[in-house]
């Protein structure tokens, strides 16, 4: 109830019962019921340094029992929000840390309560990160560069800090070191860095201070310049050089730059010298061994993460002059996130070199250099600057824009860059922006031809795309010509294919085919010349097609002749048909002789074959299969000569070698002979046979050569030499196929022993007795006449010569008398021949090595009576008689 106090406990419980109460509460009331708060109000963000933000904002309406804010931040442009605390702030202000320079960001925030956070408030404006203005920091470095006695010319550096605003000048002050108050030089800003401070004493010791001026107000004093004496100067060598600059500081080199001295000496400044040492080091070294003239230099091979010192000696003809005040002291590292400048081509097609720094302030500048001398040339170049990029357009770029470009930016901590524009850089950009101010439109395929059936010729290209607005022409020899039943045009855009398609190609199509497109602003071209042979070469070919499609309207061939080798080492000639019936004949012909065969080849099946075994040169000629019915007739032509027949025979080796057997050895009585057989030999293949893999070549004692199954190397007379490894390899081309055998040891030994005996038995048989001719194997003669019979035996030593009858020994007599001249010539003689003088004569012709013996019938018949009936006499067959065992053993 509204307005009571209660108090309150708690008791737990189980199946055993209750607990004992816990505490009681302190009396509490009954109230209305907290909400959650309302939505902050206006949100304000103000600049505090490089990477921080001031965020402040109006409390809410309703801020009953509040806990605290949140704050949230958005870089302009991406609604990405995220935390910036992650515990309610207490304050309706707060700092908003790690943001990044440059970059803009939106905030908003909202209020919390223990019942949860209210809405989120209206967002702030853009702002960009940058620190807040101030004052600038004090210039330093004053260094005297020249002194005439009355006047002395003062230079200093600027301020390393502008305070976020440009610097409009510099306040100097003045006193005579004896002297305790300061007079001011100047009632108005100075401008430049250098300033002649008039109406001084001669030999007066002075001292300054200078300090520097923004909008923001008049900055800190430097501290007082060293003390300076008033007297001319008057050597020969120059004075100090002065404001020493570094840009481009990265891990290892770093550029270094100077102003000329003031005063030059009795001569001309020719050069410098640059030395450098480590800080608090002893020793200088000097970087350049030669003067430099240029009033800059880059300096390599320094040792990151050190930090050095510099000066500049002036030169002129009198010698080195005055080193200029040491400079401030530089780390050599490169900063994180350090940019380079960028080489480009804008849309327009403009070359440009492009910087980026996102640490500039509103009091930061970018300067643009070439050879490190400030940019001011409006005909070549022109600078553009927006925000936090700047570019640096060459306006017609050629060979005098090459070298090295720079940009710097002020008020930032030495940000900076250069880049060495070279001769193929600026050919790659200058083809670059040619095309973008020159459009294409990219081809993916040039203009081409195929050729179709019946001879029509189609003209093609391909463009990668083509708008619907997209035209284009044909031109052929500078003609245009338009879609006609003669010249059939059409393009599909979408596919970006333009075509041309001639049905009749003649001669009088040579020349230059072109098309030409355009789509928008872009163009593409693409030509092709048809002239001379290449247009021989098209028109050959839609000839050939036309009178293709023509005879494929009657029987033909759809594959023409052409060979191959079975296994069986035949020559196979193969040919296809099409469109035959049972009325096409079909012929074999060779050199126009029709070529016989057992079978008629089945048109139906739709292949013929013709098969050539053991080819030879006796099968060279032109081999034809022709084709004819009421529709027209076709023909196929192949020539079996020179190369053609050379693959043929290469082909018949291949199936050869594989199925080649292994050598064998038979023996003669020549000497040892090595066989190789194969399906198929001709001397025509290439062979080789290799005694211990040293090719051997025919002679007298290796005689290579063959049949038709076998090729055999033939060893005459062997001897120790003939032992070892012989190998036969067949060459098809491609591969050699080999077989070897190894012809030592006990294998040689038993084919040489064979080889004695064939040879020992072969010497028998030529030197035995034996009979040269002249003998019948059948005599007819009448009774009462002189029967002869004369023959020519052989034999070495000279035969014995025994005729017998009736394998009884003939006794010699006036009726029976033989004779043997000059141990060759033998005649037997029966004189009065009588009845019984028939039967059977013999002949023994025989020496120690063996001989043979001759039999002859004699016929007797009695005058009157008619002549018995008997074959035709023949030669007389031998019958061997074998050698003495004595003769056999020599």
């Amino acid at each position: 109830m509204e307005g009571k106090s209660y108090v309150f406990r708690v008791l737990s419980a189980n199946r055993h019962g209750l607990s004992e109460p816990s505490e009681i509460t302190s009396p509490i009331q009954a109230q209305d019921v907290t909400v959650v708060p309302s939505a902050p109000g206006r949100v304000l963000a103000s600049r505090n340094t490089k990477t921080s933000v001031v965020v402040q904002w109006d409390r809410p309406k309703h801020e009953e029992d509040l806990l605290g804010y949140y704050v949230d931040c958005c870089v302009a442009g991406t609604n990405l929000w995220e935390p910036c605390n992650h515990k309610p702030i207490g304050y309706n202000r707060f700092v908003v840390h790690g943001l990044t320079t440059g970059e803009q960001y939106i905030f908003r925030v909202k209020a919390v309560n223990a019942v949860g956070m209210s809405e989120n408030s209206q967002e702030s404006d853009v702002i960009k990160v940058q620190a807040a203005l101030t004052v600038p920091s004090h210039p330093y470095g004053i260094t005297l560069l020249n002194c005439d006695g009355h006047s002395m010319t003062l230079g200093w550096k600027v301020p390393k800090f502008s305070g976020g605003s440009p610097i409009l000048g510099y306040y100097l002050d003045k006193r005579e070191v004896h002297h305790k108050n300061w007079h001011e030089v100047n009632s108005s800003p100075s401008k430049p860095t250098i300033l002649t401070v008039d109406g001084l004493t001669e030999g007066s010791l002075y001292e300054f201070k200078i300090a520097a001026v923004n909008l923001a107000g008049i900055g800190e004093p430097s501290d007082p310049s060293e003390h300076f004496k008033c007297e001319a100067w008057t050597m020969p060598e120059p004075g100090p050089a002065y404001d020493l600059t570094f840009c481009e500081v990265r891990d290892t080199s770093l550029v270094m730059l100077w102003k000329a001295p003031v005063y030059s000496g009795s001569s001309p400044v020719s050069g410098y010298f640059v030395d450098f040492r480590e800080e608090d080091a002893g020793e200088w070294i000097t970087v350049n061994q030669t003067t430099t003239a240029n009033r800059y230099l880059k300096v390599s091979d320094l040792q990151q993460g050190k930090t050095y010192v510099f000066r500049v000696r002036a030169v002129n003809a009198n010698g080195v002059g005055k080193p200029s005040d040491t400079s401030e002291p530089v780390l050599v590292e490169a900063r994180p996130g350090t940019k380079e400048i960028s080489a480009g081509v804008d849309e327009q097609g403009n070359i440009y070199l492009g910087f980026d720094c996102q640490e500039m302030t509103d009091a930061s500048q970018f300067t643009w250099c070439k050879s490190y001398e400030e940019i001011s040339d409006d005909e070549r170049f022109k600078i553009e600057t927006v925000g936090d990029h700047s570019k640096l357009y060459l306006k017609n770029p050629d060979k005098e824009d090459l070298g090295t470009y720079s940009v710097s930016v002020s008020d930032t901590d030495g940000v900076s860059s250069s880049f060495v524009l070279d001769p193929e850089e600026l050919e790659r950009l200058m083809a670059l922006s040619n095309e973008i101010k020159n459009p294409t439109i990219p081809l993916k395929s040039e203009l081409a031809y195929e050729i179709f059936d019946k001879g029509r010729v189609r003209f093609w290209l391909q463009a990668e795309h083509l708008s619907p607005d997209a035209s284009y022409r044909f031109i052929i020899n500078d003609r245009e010509v338009s879609d006609s039943e003669i010249h059939r045009i059409k393009c599909d855009k979408a596919t970006g294919i333009i075509e041309m398609v001639m049905d009749r190609f003649s001669i009088e199509n040579e020349g230059t085919y072109t098309v030409q497109i355009h789509d928008g602003k872009a163009k593409s071209q693409s030509s092709l010349v048809l002239i001379g042979d290449a247009f021989k070469t098209v028109l050959e070919e839609a000839e050939f097609q036309r009178k293709e499609f023509l005879r494929k309207q009657g029987p033909h061939f759809a594959e023409y002749l052409h060979w191959d080798v079975t296994e069986e080492c035949e020559v196979r000639l193969v040919c296809k048909v099409a469109n035959t019936k049972k009325e096409t004949v079909f012929k074999w012909l060779k050199d126009d002789v029709l070529y016989e065969t057992e079978t008629l080849p089945n048109l139906e099946r739709g292949i013929c074959e013709l098969l050539i075994p053991k080819l030879s040169k006796k099968d060279h000629g032109e081999y034809k299969a022709t084709l004819k019915d009421d529709r027209g007739q076709d023909v196929s032509i192949l020539e079996i000569a020179g190369k053609v027949y050379d693959d043929m025979i290469l082909a018949m080796s291949r199936v050869c070698g594989k199925s080649a057997s292994p050598l064998k050895v038979l023996c003669t009585p020549e000497g040892i002979r090595l066989q190789c057989f194969m399906k198929y030999f001709t001397d025509e293949m290439k062979v080789n046979w290799c005694h211990k893999d040293a090719k051997i070549s025919s002679s007298e004692h290796m005689r290579i050569g063959g049949s038709e199954e076998m090729a055999w190397l033939q060893i005459c007379e062997p001897t120790e030499k003939d032992k070892g490894k012989y190998t036969f390899e067949i060459f098809d081309g491609k591969d050699n196929h080999q077989r070897s055998l190894d012809l030592s040891g006990q294998a040689f030994d038993e084919a040489f022993a064979e080889f004695q005996q064939f040879k020992a038995a072969a010497f028998a048989e030529k030197n035995r007795g034996r009979l040269i001719g002249g003998l019948p194997d059948v005599v007819t003669i009448m009774e009462g006449k002189t029967l002869n019979l004369t023959c020519t035996v052989f034999g070495n030593p000279d035969p014995e010569v025994i005729w017998f009858k009736n394998d009884q020994d003939i006794q010699l007599s006036e009726h029976f008398s033989v004779k043997v001249e000059q141990a060759k010539y033998v005649s037997m003689t029966i004189k009065g021949v009588t009845s019984e003088d028939s039967g059977k004569y013999s002949i023994n012709i025989k020496n120690k090595y063996g001989g043979e013996k001759i039999d002859v019938t004699v016929s007797v018949y009695k005058h009157g009576e008619k002549i018995p009936d008997m074959a035709p006499p023949q030669q007389a067959k031998p019958k061997l008689i074998p050698a003495s065992a004595s003769a056999a053993g020599q």
